[in-house]
């Protein structure tokens, strides 16, 4: 008799206890909404749509312990309960591997001892990790709540630019990446530094769709050599900070493996530079780590997770995505660590950090946070390491990437942990399209005209091609991303999916070339740019 593990078809590993309504919307209804939003993405109106893959971030179905948790919010102002949870459940999820405390067990038992709780949640002391504790948070700030990602990267580079053109006024300032994403690249555009991408040189490669739950080439991965050239061409005082991107979500949502990650950090603190994670799906790229690296087969998630964060000074995070939270993100940075010793100059670059958190988004304990958002993203940590989750949520995703392969239609392969990638270089190839016809917009306009569909462009249009320079044009991909929410679609909104974009991709030479009509030169033009296409 077969295991349960063996019958060739995924085991459940959860069940749908609400369910919401989809709105049917005729063709003509859409096609008015699309002119009347100016054929943006981001503003046509979610409730008329039928599947929405625009973003998993803040998406995500949460779990009854997070909405259980939600009912222990605690609204105060100043250190409010909620604070303690979320800071000890980040170092359970990011340093204490398979030893975890979970002091939020003693809100959800209605713990009354007031010495108990003094000594294991609200007066503890801690040093020497990703977050401080008592006085020592206060003395030497180094863990930063905010309401999302962005604003984690708005809080750290506009705190360091200043710092860096002070100590070198002359001198242009240069943060490599795996691959950067929208915000990322934004934020460090908007402080007059520039963005430097080094995908791994196998992005490209053909994957054959039979291989893809047998191995995995780690395609995310930075380039090393490339890392390290760049290093020498333009000296170590011009690069703050190295950026990796677990999984790389510009790169086609691919994971990086322990090997490269170990690399870039090797030669990031030779350099005495400091290695920061944009963390968003950590969980997500710590799975593929333990599916095909063989020395991690038989390793804990939390295991995997802490050796990863072992590797690296700090990190700025979106928990909307591997928070399973829809609202919430932070930074963080070793304690004395290479961040911290080097931009601790001119005072502790902690209380910079902290100066601008309160005067920006609100006293530190709640960083522009409900008390229920930050119990909610407390309670998420726990579930989103769950090997059962994240098994099935990749394995959906491959899904999704597989049935598209095996229709013809051009996607990454392997599938990434998060999304689907179409290359639209690929889409188009045998058209009469160039770059700048940003018709990889013009699909995601089509999606949403005749089938229901959200997409995002990310490529071109959404990475500002026309305004870069020839050599900033390299760092520039071609996708369209359908990013799949946690926990929020089954097997039939993936294969209404699959039929909608093949049928597109059968009739690609009718989908329009798209114009910018108004924001052409906005930053991050793709939130809020006008848009209009030009059908023959």
């Amino acid at each position: 008799m077969k295991s349960m593990h063996d019958l060739g078809v995924p085991v459940p590993s959860k069940k749908a206890l609400v369910v919401r309504n989809i709105k049917e919307v005729t063709q003509a209804q859409r096609e008015t909404a699309l002119k009347e939003t100016e054929y943006s993405m981001f503003s046509f109106p979610a409730d008329m749509l039928v599947l929405d893959f625009l973003s998993d971030s803040g998406t995500s179905t949460m779990t009854d312990l997070q909405w259980a948790a939600i009912i222990h919010g605690d609204e105060a102002y100043g250190r409010n309960r909620g604070y303690y949870i979320l800071l000890d459940a980040i170092r359970d999820t990011f340093e204490r591997g398979d030893n975890p405390k979970k002091a939020i067990n003693l809100i959800f038992t209605g713990e009354t001892n007031i010495e108990k709780l003094m000594n294991e949640l609200y007066l503890t002391s801690f040093e020497g990790g990703f977050v401080n504790g008592g006085v020592h948070q206060l003395k030497r700030p180094n863990a930063f709540i905010v309401p999302q990602g962005r604003c984690a990267e708005h809080l750290l580079f506009s705190t360091i630019a200043p710092l860096l053109r002070s100590k070198y006024p002359k001198k242009e300032f240069y943060i490599p990446n795996n691959g950067h994403f929208d915000t990322t690249e934004a934020n460090i555009m908007a402080n007059q530094i520039h963005p430097i991408n080094l995908f791994s040189a196998n992005l490209f490669e053909e994957f054959p769709v039979d291989q893809i739950n047998l191995k995995n080439p780690f395609k995310g991965n930075m380039d090393v050599k490339r890392l390290c050239d760049f290093i020498e061409e333009k000296g170590v005082d011009s690069i703050p900070l190295i950026y990796l991107t677990i999984t790389n979500n510009t790169a086609a949502g691919q994971p990086v493996s322990m090997k490269n990650i170990k690399e870039v950090s090797k030669v990031a603190h030779e350099h005495n530079i400091p290695l920061f994670f944009d963390a968003c799906r950590y969980a997500e790229n710590a799975y593929f780590i333990k599916e095909f690296e063989e020395k991690y087969k038989n390793i804990s998630i939390l295991s995997i997770v802490k050796e990863l964060f072992t590797l690296i000074d700090g990190f700025t995070i979106s928990f909307k995505k591997d928070g399973l939270a829809n609202m919430g993100g932070g930074l963080f940075f070793r304690d004395k660590g290479v961040f911290h010793k080097n931009f601790s100059g001119e005072g502790d670059i902690g209380i910079k950090l902290k100066e601008k958190q309160i005067l920006t988004f609100g006293n530190d304990s709640y960083g522009g946070l409900s008390g229920r958002d930050i119990m909610a993203l407390a309670a998420g940590l726990y579930e989103v390491i769950k090997e059962p989750y994240l098994r099935e949520r990749i394995n959906q995703v491959r899904d999704f990437a597989r049935k598209l392969a095996e229709n013809g239609v051009p996607v990454v392969l392997p599938a990434g942990g998060h999304a689907v990638y179409i290359n639209m270089d690929k889409f188009f190839a045998d058209t009469k399209t160039k770059v700048e016809d940003f018709k990889g917009v013009g699909l995601t306009i089509e999606l949403v005209r005749y089938y229901g569909i959200r997409a995002a462009e990310l490529g071109p249009f959404s990475f500002e091609w026309d305004n870069k320079t020839p050599e900033e044009r390299e760092g520039v991909l071609n996708f369209v991303r359908f990013a799949v929410p946690r926990n929020v679609y089954n097997i039939h909104h993936i294969n209404y999916a699959v039929a909608a974009i093949t049928e597109l991709y059968k009739n690609r030479d009718k989908i329009p070339k798209v114009k910018i009509s108004r924001g052409a030169k906005l930053r991050l033009r793709h939130f809020q740019s006008g848009l209009q296409p030009l059908y023959s």
